[in-house]
């Protein structure tokens, strides 16, 4: 075994340019719809390709519903 540490690495995203808030600037909206947007597309992806519901309006919303959660969460939390 190597004797290097474990680091976890926490992505950060930054919105500018936003009217949400006062500073013009989101950062916990966007970082928790990135990591739920990580989560969702574990979880959709493979259920989508192994029912083979690729060719099926379902099936393609399975594929888009990440980035369609990715985005109501980044609505919902102003900051």
């Amino acid at each position: 075994m190597c004797d290097v540490p474990f680091f976890p690495i926490f992505p950060i995203c930054f919105q500018c340019g936003t009217d949400q808030n006062p500073c013009r600037c989101k950062v916990l909206g966007p970082t928790l719809g990135f990591c739920v947007t990580i989560v969702a597309a574990i979880v959709c992806y493979p259920a989508s390709i192994f029912c083979g519901c690729c060719l099926t309006q379902t099936g393609k919303d399975m594929l888009g519903y990440p980035v369609t959660l990715n985005q109501k969460v980044n609505e919902v939390i102003p900051i």
